[in-house]
């Protein structure tokens, strides 16, 4: 841990002279966990909130200053931001889904790729976290997933530490109790609603 700290402390120093090669290894070491909260925050519309943070905190960028964990909590009080106006725009815009046919799409065909994610134990995860309310979905992704302290997810949250330790416990203890996750792991008193 503390190498890719120390790795992630070059970068960071790298992409503040403006390195567009230090800000690649910034994306790819905090692009999975942002994504990954993101789901769970906005759903279908993360990959879209994702781009909009890296937009923002590519122009924003030169004005930060602090280490790797406080560049963290700055990328995820972005990204929070950004998903708090996307849900603002869906409330006041809604669409209106429509499935496209195979015929609608030349030359479509299934993407593998998006079978397999499907499928993966991550999204599962994900899905069965964003049911969970949303203070609590908050405070377990920034906390287990993306790796933020109590005081760094309180800081995104703009809630204090002890809110967020609660929240987070108490997500977790619902996570513990879902059907879903006791089905998977073969929980003994599991009776799949028998």
């Amino acid at each position: 841990m503390q190498d890719q700290d120390d790795e992630l402390a070059v970068a960071l120093d790298a992409a503040l002279r403006g390195d567009p090669a230090a800000f690649a290894v910034l994306w790819r070491a905090h692009q999975p966990p942002l994504l990954r909260y993101l789901r769970v925050i906005v759903g279908e519309s993360a990959e879209d909130v994702a781009s909009e943070t890296w937009l923002q905190a590519a122009r924003g960028l030169r004005g930060f200053t602090g280490s790797p964990a406080g560049f963290r909590v700055w990328l995820f009080t972005v990204a929070r931001n950004r998903a708090i106006d996307e849900r603002r725009r869906a409330r006041r815009r809604p669409e209106e889904p429509r499935d496209l046919a195979e015929r609608d799409l030349p030359g479509s065909r299934p993407d593998v790729a998006d079978e397999v994610l499907e499928r993966s134990d991550v999204d599962w995860a994900l899905r069965v976290i964003a049911t969970l309310p949303k203070d609590q979905a908050e405070a377990v992704m920034l906390r287990v997933v993306a790796g933020l302290d109590v005081a760094q997810t309180a800081q995104v949250l703009g809630k204090r530490p002890g809110a967020v330790r609660i929240a987070a416990m108490r997500g977790l203890r619902r996570l513990a109790q879902h059907d879903e996750v006791r089905r998977r792991r073969g929980d003994p008193g599991h009776t799949d609603g028998v």
